[in-house]
């Protein structure tokens, strides 16, 4: 077996949270500043997912003080100390870019209804 195919296998996490793009989830990001550490929540919305194995990520956008916001988190980041979704989106797209256009109301994705 390859020896990078090996190491990756390792880091991989085995209980991770379902989530798919459209849904509004809140990440607990471990955040190291000097010599303390502390843990950082991020809560948005999933418009990509992309990556298989080891270097797959993930992006979240959120509005901060009306300007849009998006950052990428890789899926199986030792950082990650807490991935919950608050909200299932109903999509139909893979990519949700265009809310990089909208504000306000028309920015909301619909929710998924559970029955």
């Amino acid at each position: 077996m390859d020896l990078i195919k090996m190491i990756e296998d390792e880091q991989i996490k085995e209980n991770l949270t379902s989530f798919d793009v459209g849904d509004t989830v809140k990440v607990d990001y471990k955040v190291i500043e000097g010599t303390r550490e502390r843990i950082q929540t991020y809560e948005g919305t999933v418009i990509k997912k992309q990556g298989e194995g080891i270097k797959s990520t993930f992006t979240v956008r959120r509005l901060s003080y009306g300007v849009g916001v998006e950052r990428t988190f890789p899926i199986h980041s030792p950082r990650i100390e807490n991935l919950t979704v608050t909200r299932k989106g109903r999509v139909r797209r893979a990519r949700l870019f265009y809310l990089r256009e909208r504000q306000g109301k028309s920015s909301k994705v619909r929710e998924k209804r559970i029955y």
